[in-house]
Parts: structure tokens; C-alpha cells; sequence
């Protein structure tokens, strides 16, 4: 237990703060002295999460750490329970960081912009206490206070089609949070002691039939979120009719909830099932890559091939969970925390682009590279670290996934080839379909009236400012990954660890793992036990 909520007031602070907006003065009502609030807040919180990291994190901690619980409903058993360890924390400042970059990206807001900024601060709140909280119940309730905030933001301030893609959203996102629901409640009344507590369910005595049960339920639940094909049609709608702080929020950290989830429930309270459905991932994972990579690769619209490109990249999340390796679940997280960054910049300059072309077919582009330069030059920039160029923490990222995978001895050689294969194949595409799409907007042929455009100008030192600040971490991850490894390597060796217990024929063997990439890579499970 810490002496300060810290916790608590990260997650309550913006929360309430967002209910002081209805009463800020607002004379043109265009929103100015509003935005100021919203942005001041967001980064009053996010300050609050570096402080409590540097100060309370533990970087060698495999537990929970900054734990705080008070009974909440103690006649149901309903706790309000938080803490973090090297899988939530990462998350965690990528939620204040991108959230803050969403806050000022969404300026050029003027409709509506009390209820826009209060939800923003809501969903900001809502998003930590996801990753935080450790209460089954409480995980539920923070999960659904995603789904009406989101669908609001695309029904209210999305594009032309914004009800059928905010209706799509709402259908996909909580018809399958029931299974998360019918899970834990499963999982509390299971044996002799009724709990929400995460900690003592993991620990519970779960038959293996009853563990592939809610394996499953968890897996369609969050596969919709991170998503999974063929749970994943309402994204590129969504994304299609989204404003450009609206793409960074569903980019940038809500698919990571899908990826937090898989790995906090289904990996780390039920290993057995897990290791039962392991090559199940590694299957989808390699369906997304891709699948996603040939299908963005063929759309003409800018939103859709980037939102298609997303859920390609997030089939490497799910090939590191299976990997039975710390190298490949290392890499998960890693990947995660990339392409949170790196999603959220592309389309916010995607957004950037179609406010000054008002289009988003690449057929009525073309030609736009010399009136704006600096756009070309960040976008240019974003797609390569988007297409893991070394240097970029895509690039890292990727790469422990595949050499984790490569080297675990829980799949034979056979399938660990063909899987690299068809998962390199993702990768071939990726550069194709990125360089092909900058060539499409910024060089080829002129659109006249596209290129004479009076609203055509180039980036504003706001928009340098966004993407600067989102090209730091990228870039500084890809050239010293353990900046970032370092916060989780504990806790995904102790993982592993877990998992592999629960296969005896793993337990047995001595880890194959390779640390030929020592400056990134965690220490190998046996080294581990021997400290």
C-alpha cells in the first residue's frame, strides 16, 4: 500500500475535473477558454503519472506495485482495487502522453465544445483506471465507460457515415463486453471463495474445461477490441468517420486495451488454457498481419488504409503472446506501446491532410509535396518508422517478436518457419503500400484544383509541435529500446515463466531463447532462477 493514492487521484483527477466544464465562461462559444482547461488538466495528470513513475516504480518489481484497495459495495464483494506492474505501466504513460497530444490536436474544435472536452477528460480518467484497476467488477464498469464517450464522439463529430460507424462500434464493443461480464462472474463463484480480486483469481484451482470456457469468452471480448479478424469490421469504419483527436484516442491506446487484457486475463489467470490456445494465436496473429497488410494495401481511402494497416501491425502483439518466450512477449508489449505512438501520428496527419485537400480518395490527390513540405516530411517520416525502419521502435519492436518466436521450443521447427514466412510476407507489404501512398498524396500527377487550393498551406507549428513530440519516444525506443524494456522485462520473464510451468514438457526443457540483442532483451528464464 503507498502513502498517497497516487493511483486514485491519476485516474479521479480528470474525471472530476471534467465536470467543472460546464460552468467555464465561454463568450464567442467557440470554445478557447475551454480547450485551455481541458489541455492544462491533461497535463497536470499526465505530469502526476511521471512523477508517481520515477518516484514510486520499482523497475525491478515482478508484483504489483502502488497498490491501493478500499471496499467500495463490500455486500457484493466490489472493491476498489488499483495497481501496476511492468504490463500496465507502460500503458499508463501512454495513455497520459497521447491523450494530452489528443487534447491539443483536437483545437481546431469549435462545434459543441463543452460536451467534446468533457469527454475527452472522462474517457482520459477512464482509460488509466482500465489498465489500473484490479477488481474484475471495477474492470468491467471502466471498460464499458469507454463505449458511450466514443460512440458520442464519432456520432457527434465524425464524417458523413458517423451514425452507421458509431452504431457499428457501439453493437460490436458492448455485445461482446458480455462475455467479459459472464466471465467474471464465472471466475468470482468458482470454488469455495466469492472475490473480484484478480490476484486470488488467478490463483484459483480452475478445472482445464472450465478455463477454455472463459478462455474463450475473454478472447471474442477483447479480439473485438485489439481487434482480431474477423472481429475487426468496425474499425476501419469507425476510422473512417473519425476526427483526427478521435483517431489518436482508438489508435493510440483503445486497441492496446484489447492487447492488456488478453495478456493480464487470459495469459496470466488461466495458463493452462493458454497454453492450450497459444498456436490459436499465433494463427490469428499471422491472419491479421497478413490479411490486413493485402487488404490496406488495395483501399483507395486514406483513413481506411491506415486503419487496415493498424490492425495488421497488432497481429505482432498476438504472435509475441503466443510465443511462450520472455524475448516474444517482451516484444508484444513493445509493439503495443509503438504502434500507440506511431498510429496516433499517422492519423493525426491524416487528419492534417484532409483538412486542407477535403478529400480522402488518393485518386483526387497528388501533387501537394512542394506547397506542403513539412507535412510531406513528417508524414514521410511517420510511415517509415510505421514500416520498421531500423532506428524506429516498430523496428524493435517486430524484431523481438520474430527472433522470440523463432526461438521457442514450444513449436516445432516446421510451424515456427512457416509462421516467419507468412508473417514476413505482412512485412514485405507494409513499405509497398506506405511509400506507394506518400508517392499518391504528395507526388504523381497535379490535381489543379487540389494544388491551387487557397486552403492548402503547410503545417502549423501546433502540428510540428504534435508530431515532434510523438517522434521522440519513437525514434529514442528504436535507438535504446531499454528505455522502455527496462520498466517490464521483470515481469514478462516472471510471466513466462508461469506459463511454461504449465506445460510439463517446457518446464522440463532448457529455454532455446537466443540473447545475441542483449541491449533490449530481458534475461533468459534460466538466468532468472538463478538470481
Amino acid at each position: 500500500m503507498t502513502d498517497f493514492p497516487w493511483l486514485t487521484t491519476i485516474i479521479l483527477f480528470p474525471l472530476l475535473a471534467s465536470a467543472a466544464i460546464p460552468f467555464i465562461p465561454d463568450p464567442d462559444g467557440k470554445g478557447r477558454p475551454i480547450r485551455w482547461y481541458a489541455l492544462v488538466i491533461g497535463l497536470i495528470d499526465f505530469v502526476l503519472i511521471i512523477y508517481a513513475f520515477t518516484t514510486q516504480y520499482d523497475l525491478n518489481g515482478t508484483g504489483l506495485q502502488m497498490v491501493e484497495a478500499y471496499d467500495w459495495i463490500p455486500e457484493i464483494g466490489l472493491r476498489w482495487s488499483v495497481g501496476v506492474d511492468g504490463i500496465s505501466m507502460p500503458l499508463v504513460l501512454l495513455t497520459g502522453f497521447v491523450t494530452t497530444l489528443a487534447t491539443l490536436a483536437a483545437w481546431p474544435v469549435t462545434f459543441k465544445p463543452r460536451l467534446f472536452y468533457f469527454i475527452i477528460l472522462a474517457m482520459y480518467g477512464g482509460q488509466i483506471a482500465v489498465f489500473a484497476v484490479q477488481d474484475m467488477l471495477v474492470f468491467f464498469l471502466a471498460w464499458e465507460l469507454e463505449l458511450i464517450p466514443v460512440y458520442l464522439l464519432l456520432a457527434i463529430w465524425g464524417g458523413k457515415k458517423r451514425q452507421y460507424a458509431a452504431t457499428k462500434f457501439i453493437l460490436y464493443t458492448a455485445l461482446s463486453s458480455l462475455f467479459i461480464l459472464v466471465a467474471a462472474f464465472a471466475m468470482a463463484f468458482y470454488g469455495d471463495i466469492t472475490t473480484f480480486d484478480m490476484h486470488t483469481l488467478s490463483l484459483k484451482d480452475y478445472g482445464l474445461g472450465f478455463q477454455l470456457l472463459v478462455y474463450t469468452g475473454f478472447l471474442v471480448a477483447y479480439g473485438v477490441k485489439l481487434p482480431i479478424v474477423p472481429l475487426h469490421t468496425w474499425l476501419p469504419d469507425a476510422h473512417g468517420e473519425a476526427t483526427a483527436p478521435v483517431h489518436m484516442l482508438l489508435a493510440g491506446i483503445l486497441l492496446k486495451m484489447g492487447g492488456y487484457a488478453l495478456i493480464r486475463m487470459n495469459v496470466e489467470m488461466l495458463p493452462g488454457a493458454h497454453a492450450k490456445f497459444a498456436p490459436v494465436l499465433i494463427i490469428l496473429g499471422v491472419v491479421n498481419i497478413v490479411y490486413a497488410a493485402l487488404t490496406s494495401y488495395a483501399q483507395r481511402n486514406l483513413k481506411r488504409k491506415i486503419a487496415y494497416s493498424s490492425i495488421s501491425h497488432m497481429g505482432f502483439v498476438l504472435i509475441g503472446i503466443g510465443s511462450f518466450t520472455s524475448l516474444g512477449m517482451s516484444g508484444a508489449v513493445l509493439q503495443m506501446v509503438s504502434h500507440g505512438l506511431i498510429g496516433a501520428s499517422l492519423f493525426f496527419l491524416v487528419g492534417a491532410t484532409y483538412d486542407r485537400t477535403h478529400t480522402l480518395i488518393l485518386e483526387e490527390m497528388g501533387g501537394v509535396g512542394q506547397k506542403m513540405s513539412k507535412i510531406f516530411a513528417m508524414f514521410t517520416a511517420c510511415s517509415l518508422a510505421s514500416l520498421a525502419l531500423p532506428g524506429m521502435s516498430g523496428f524493435v519492436a517486430e524484431l523481438m517478436v520474430f527472433v522470440g518466436f523463432a526461438t521457442s521450443d514450444a513449436y516445432s521447427l516446421t510451424f515456427r518457419i512457416v509462421v516467419v514466412l507468412l508473417a514476413a510476407v505482412g512485412v514485405i507489404l507494409t513499405p509497398i503500400y506506405l511509400l506507394s501512398m506518400l508517392r499518391e498524396i504528395f507526388y504523381g500527377p497535379e490535381n489543379k484544383e487540389l494544388v491551387n487550393h487557397e486552403e492548402l498551406v503547410d503545417a502549423e507549428p501546433r502540428e510540428i509541435f504534435i508530431i515532434a513530440c510523438l517522434l521522440v519516444p519513437i525514434i529514442g525506443i528504436g535507438l535504446y529500446p531499454k528505455i522502455l524494456t527496462q520498466i517490464y522485462d521483470a515481469t514478462t520473464v516472471q510471466l513466462v515463466a508461469r506459463i511454461r510451468e504449465s506445460v510439463p514438457t517446457l518446464a522440463q526443457r532448457q529455454s532455446s531463447e537466443t540473447r545475441t540483442l542483449g541491449f533490449f532483451v530481458a534475461p533468459t528464464l534460466e538466468n532468472q532462477a538463478l538470481e
